[in-house]
């Protein structure tokens, strides 16, 4: 019996129409475009104004996005996995409303949360269950509506976020191509520096919370910065070397998009020149789950079957890693 893998085999993706630039962002805290574009490589971001709609709209415009390129009946998938960190609300599942939407009523789902990391732990996972034999179709989607917890007051956080979805499919491959190794991480000595106060269990909500703006993302972004560019790049480098492969083994870098800088701690630690680096968070600033996905989706071109594709990510808790992945196709 030939041993499987899981392979991605179809990306999609989806953003907002409304551009919020640095030069609009100007307008409203106390900030500048060369002061934002220095310090995190971002020049605009994308808004879901509607009121009316949350994560769950971008993740399945994302997700039809795929269905509708890679031509697969919804109803063939098997599981969805949800990636955010800004779930519609809280205990009913975003993902499970995501699924019904889009079609996939044979499928179970649910959300997974880690924080920037979420859709690279999301990876793992389902690698896992079509690797077991189980499951022949996962579907991983990567989603945040980040505009919903941002506090536009605060310029350390507002300059950074934006609203955007990307989805995946995961298949069995017998090639060999797909995941080939993880590196996943946690620690959490980084609670206090990346984190919404209020709204969960320890701090519920109240008039109190809401009026001390407890329900946006604040964050220590020094403290934040120096724990990402020295984890994400350990991992990509211990991936690299576990898998004896070196910076021209490489075809591209995936990281996530969180800042500039970190992307480039990251590839000058593995060595790799800039045409290996894939970005595009001048476009859609850090989507939080969303980055990755969307890469994938705007260089899908560029990816060919048998590249050797590392991703890389860093989030809130702290969560982080590297994965290792042989790209499965040839874009159409």
């Amino acid at each position: 019996m030939n041993t499987i893998t899981a392979a991605i085999t179809a990306v999609g993706a989806y953003v907002p129409d409304f551009v919020l630039s640095n030069q609009v962002l100007e307008t409203m805290v106390d900030t500048n475009d060369e002061w934002i574009t220095a310090r995190t490589g971002i020049k605009e971001r994308r808004i879901l104004k509607d009121a009316d709609k949350g994560t769950s709209y971008l993740a399945i415009q994302a997700a039809k996005d795929l269905i509708a390129k890679a031509n697969i009946d919804p109803l063939e998938i098997d599981m969805i996995i949800m990636a955010t960190a800004t779930p519609d609300m809280m205990v009913a599942s975003t993902g499970v409303y995501v699924a019904t939407e889009i079609g996939a009523t044979n499928a179970f789902s649910y959300d997974l949360q880690a924080a920037c990391s979420s859709f690279l732990y999301g990876m793992s996972t389902a690698a896992a269950y079509v690797q077991s034999g189980r499951y022949k179709k996962v579907l991983l989607i990567g989603a945040d509506k980040m505009s919903s917890i941002v506090d536009y007051t605060d310029r350390a956080t507002c300059i950074i976020f934006g609203d955007g979805a990307g989805a995946v499919l995961f298949e069995p491959n017998y090639e060999g191509l797909g995941l080939q190794d993880e590196y996943l991480r946690s620690d959490g000595v980084g609670r206090d520096f990346l984190k919404i106060p209020a709204g969960g269990s320890l701090i519920p909500p109240s008039e109190e919370t809401i009026k001390n703006r407890q329900h946006n993302i604040m964050q220590d972004g020094k403290t934040v910065f120096k724990y990402a560019v020295t984890n994400m790049a350990d991992a990509s480098e211990l991936i690299l070397q576990r898998n004896n492969l070196t910076n021209q083994d490489v075809d591209w870098l995936v990281p996530h998009q969180a800042n500039k800088r970190i992307i480039d701690a990251t590839a000058g630690r593995l060595e790799l020149e800039e045409s290996k680096v894939l970005v595009n968070i001048e476009r859609y600033g850090n989507t939080t789950s969303g980055t990755l996905p969307l890469v994938l989706a705007d260089f899908e071109d560029k990816l060919k079957k048998g590249d050797n594709v590392i991703f890389a990510a860093f989030g809130g808790g702290f969560t982080w890693g590297s994965i290792y992945l042989k790209w499965a196709y040839d874009k159409k």
